[in-house]
């Protein structure tokens, strides 16, 4: 391909943002703190001819759509400055499971594979349905989104090793089942609505049983993020637009060297 044929394929591609909307009003994972703006200065309170407005940011890193970085919840890994960009992008697919999934559903490998080819090293980006809760959204609705939303069943994350998958991204509050978080203590009631769908679905005798807490407690940080596959939660944007079909993804966190996490921006280009 010649540099004029490249140009040319990449003006005829589509792109695509998978972003939340960021706000004041954006919802942090519950217990973080929530994103704070002030100006400090504004265009008119110059002495001297046109001045500029200038803001300051208060946040955690885990506010609308953010990358989950290693160091996030594995102390010897890297943090997000220090991933080479070509970690962050690359070829991968968005599937559509939203047909299959409701509150505290889980979601399997077979589910994904059954819709789109998922090749070895790929970026899987899992459009659950429940970005159409987020806070941005007409049917914004803030416990189904953080509390209900479905999450990976019992084999999900060794298949994820197995596929060394490059990243995931889900357009819910976690890719842990809520469940298998400490909002299990926060929100007993919503607990025991999860704990008869298991029984009740998925054969289950109790969701620890079926679930043990030393294996499965935030077992998609606590099992990927040392093998370095890591996640960002809280996709949404154009997320619909993209069904089932292949892409090139790319993520864009700050190259802050410190960062255990980031707010980002991701975007797929396909035809």
């Amino acid at each position: 391909m010649t540099e004029q044929d490249f140009f040319k394929f990449m003006s005829e591609l589509k792109m695509y943002d998978l972003t939340q909307d960021l706000s004041i009003h954006t919802p942090p994972w519950p217990s973080y703190m929530p994103l704070g703006i002030q100006y400090f200065k504004r265009i008119a309170g110059a002495h001297m001819g046109q001045g500029a407005s200038g803001q300051i940011l208060t946040t955690s890193n885990h506010v609308g759509t953010h990358m989950d970085g290693e160091i996030h919840f594995h102390p010897s890994g890297r943090p997000i400055g220090k991933v080479p960009l070509n970690e962050w992008v690359g070829e991968g697919v968005v599937v559509d499971i939203s047909d299959d999934v409701g509150d505290y559903d889980l979601y399997t490998p077979k589910m994904i594979t059954d819709r789109v080819e998922v090749k070895k090293g790929d970026i899987l980006i899992i459009n659950t349905g429940y970005n159409r809760y987020g806070w941005d959204q007409n049917k914004s609705d803030e416990i189904r989104y953080f509390v209900k939303h479905p999450g990976p069943g019992k084999d999900f994350h060794k298949w994820a090793i197995k596929m060394k998958l490059k990243w995931i991204g889900v357009d819910c509050g976690s890719a842990d089942h809520p469940m298998n978080t400490i909002i299990r203590q926060w929100h007993p009631a919503k607990f025991k609505e999860a704990e008869q769908l298991l029984i009740d679905k998925y054969g289950a005798k109790s969701w620890d049983e079926y679930f043990p807490q030393d294996e499965y407690y935030q077992v998609m940080h606590l099992k990927l993020f040392p093998q370095r596959i890591v996640h960002a939660e809280n996709l949404g944007g154009d997320i619909g637009k993209l069904s089932n079909k292949r892409a090139w993804i790319g993520c864009f966190p700050l190259k802050g060297i410190e960062l255990e996490s980031s707010m980002c921006r991701i975007v797929a280009f396909s035809n």
